[in-house]
């Protein structure tokens, strides 16, 4: 790994339930007994990390994105906003101008073009961050106000916060959303690496060839977790292996890491088949990145 500057593993999946958060939370845990780590939830919809994480938040913000506003005295109904708006968020209607914050992306087209500066951008609240600190270990939280539908601002300004208050963690950890949808490729586009979860059964391979698909179109380095290692069948390691992806580790079906985890605790500290599966994966991405 290159020690000036920070490494970025991202921890995916094709579908939700393989195991991101296992994965994650006990990496992450792992990695704090040695070094410096931090671990960000990027599921912004539905962030589940803190609740294997001890401590209080010590800081937590608003975060914000800017929204135009129609500003009607300055208005001549020109029409220049609606043509110019390419996701149909500002829309004429009548005498008036009509903007759909739900679907504007924030990219000025409408507010800069607006030849009478009838549009001004305003912040608009999408979600909070809480951040806390548990010895080696930062832990960051990113989550979604209730009523927004765009996961990617929040996602893409979770990744610049990164950037400018923990350019001194030298190992990050994203835990991201689940699937391949824009939120995914928000949070793993900036990444070194990308693990991706998955079970061996016919669901955890269908998705995980979506995910795989994925990485693929996004040119990023990645390999493979199978979870609950025991069950089910063989095809997700055959095609593994003949689709030469690495298998970064294979964590056990296990009823002690899975009582563990619905208990809340981070199962890695007593739990020796997990540890030895952490302790494989962290092993295997650190040969990954050093023979880049």
């Amino acid at each position: 790994m290159d020690k000036s500057k920070p490494v970025k593993i991202a921890i995916a999946s094709g579908k939700g339930g393989t195991g991101k958060t296992l994965i994650s939370t006990n990496l992450a845990s792992y990695i704090s007994e040695k070094t410096d780590c931090l671990l960000v939830d990027l599921d912004v919809e539905e962030p589940n990390s803190k609740i294997f994480i001890e401590g209080d938040f010590s800081l937590q913000e608003e975060i914000f994105k800017a929204i135009p506003q129609w500003d009607e005295s300055r208005c001549t109904l020109c029409g220049a906003c609606t043509t110019n708006c390419k996701f149909h968020a500002v829309l004429q209607l009548g005498t008036m101008v009509a903007v759909f914050k739900e679907l504007c992306h924030s990219c000025y087209a409408c507010s800069e073009l607006c030849p009478e500066e009838a549009l001004p951008m305003k912040p608009h609240k999408i979600g909070e961050i809480g951040i806390l600190k548990n010895g080696a270990l930062n832990f960051m939280e990113c989550r979604l106000s209730l009523e927004e539908e765009q996961a990617v601002p929040l996602i893409n300004q979770a990744h610049e916060y990164v950037n400018q208050h923990f350019s001194d963690s030298s190992i990050q950890l994203f835990d991201c959303p689940p699937g391949t949808s824009c939120p995914v490729i928000a949070a793993t586009k900036n990444t070194d690496f990308v693990v991706l979860a998955t079970e061996p059964t016919p669901f955890g391979l269908n998705d995980l060839r979506l995910a795989i698909e994925t990485m693929r179109g996004l040119n990023k380095k990645f390999g493979v977790v199978i979870n609950r290692y025991g069950i089910g069948d063989d095809e997700v390691e055959n095609y593994c292996i003949s689709e030469e992806i690495p298998i970064l580790a294979r964590i056990p079906f296990d009823r002690k890491i899975a009582e563990d985890y619905s208990q809340g605790k981070i199962a890695v500290r007593g739990n020796e088949k997990l540890r030895k599966a952490i302790s494989e994966l962290f092993i295997n991405i650190e040969n990954h990145l050093n023979h880049d």
